[in-house]
């Protein structure tokens, strides 16, 4: 019977990791001085490959760039990573695993290290709000299946098409 639990869905955590961090000051310290309300930009990225057979990498990226009168306080980029194993799940909720589910498991640890990093360099933490997974992976589909309406209605831009 061991052979029927061979093509049961599989989902594990093998391995959660900092992949990439970076923090910049490039004004300090004279911009340490300048008084104002910082205005705070915070971009994420998410990325997700295949390692091998069944395995995945998935990544959330957050860049935060920090300025005050228009001049960098503090850029911070920080790649949190995780290693899951995924097994007998059809394409389709496959992708929506990789671009939904991981990066909710991910997104908590990155966002720790981006509120350390930031008291570390002797800033207030920047504490990255919740963000929907599911919203953004929705979206992004639309977006893919508008691209690939407007290819096939010969409407869509010049360029190449990956």
């Amino acid at each position: 019977m061991a052979d029927d639990n061979a093509n049961l869905p599989q989902f594990q955590i093998q391995r959660m990791y900092l992949k990439d961090l970076s923090l910049e000051q490039p004004n300090s310290p004279q911009v340490l001085l300048e008084q104002g309300q910082p205005q705070v930009e915070i971009n994420l990225t998410l990325g997700a490959e295949t390692i091998s057979e069944a395995m995945y990498e998935v990544t959330v990226m957050a860049t935060v760039t920090t300025k005050i009168n228009d001049k960098t306080l503090f850029l911070v980029e920080a790649k949190q990573g995780g290693i899951f194993e995924i097994r007998n799940i059809p394409d389709e909720q496959l992708r929506q695993i990789l671009g939904i589910a991981c990066p909710n498991i991910v997104y908590p640890y990155l966002r720790a290290i981006v509120s350390d990093v930031c008291t570390r360099a002797g800033f207030p933490p920047v504490v990255l709000s919740e963000v929907n997974f599911q919203a953004m992976y929705e979206a992004q589909q639309a977006e893919l299946q508008a691209q690939a309406a407007a290819v096939t209605n010969g409407s869509g831009a010049s360029g190449v098409i990956n």
